[in-house]
């Protein structure tokens, strides 16, 4: 399923131009994706879409000088659940913790990204499939987080090569 979200992230970038369930559906089989993948994939994303509504008039930041007003303060702490934890792993906490500390990932996105998190199956998440599930959420909501963010979300740390 993470391929399936990749290829839509890629393909349709900022979202406007994503086409509607079944014709993404279509292009998705044409582009040699199996059936399977593609039904959780539009699953997931019918659910992220109706998430993505309910945020409503949720204020979000779209640049670095006001996210730093809207970021978590030193003091706050979100706890998490004994699901999250589990479904999340240590590594995914640590992954949304530092982005949302870093002003990159709004509070309100934090749990759009947690609730798509545990409407996957797979438990604990890979750090990689985290990442495609923050990268959906940035693209379904129109946020846009600082390019080195977006650089480091992208990043394959398996592949960097030590200097």
């Amino acid at each position: 399923m993470y391929e399936v979200l990749a290829y839509v992230y890629e393909t349709y970038w900022g979202g406007e131009d994503c086409p509607g369930r079944e014709q993404l559906g279509r292009r998705l089989s044409s582009a040699g994706f199996e059936r399977e993948e593609i039904v959780a994939a539009l699953t997931w994303l019918d659910g992220l879409n109706s998430a993505a509504q309910s945020l409503g008039s949720t204020p979000l930041v779209a640049d670095q000088a006001d996210a730093a007003s809207t970021a978590a303060s030193p003091a706050a702490m979100r706890v998490y659940t004994d699901r999250e934890l589990a479904h999340l792993g240590a590594e995914g906490v640590a992954c949304l913790h530092f982005l949302e500390h870093s002003g990159a990932l709004p509070m309100a996105l934090r749990e759009l990204v947690i609730d798509r998190a545990l409407a996957v199956a797979e438990s604990p998440l890979e750090p990689d499939e985290l990442r495609v599930i923050v990268m959906m959420v940035f693209w379904r909501t129109g946020f846009t987080p600082d390019a080195l963010i977006l650089d480091e979300l992208c990043d394959n740390p398996a592949a960097r090569v030590m200097h």
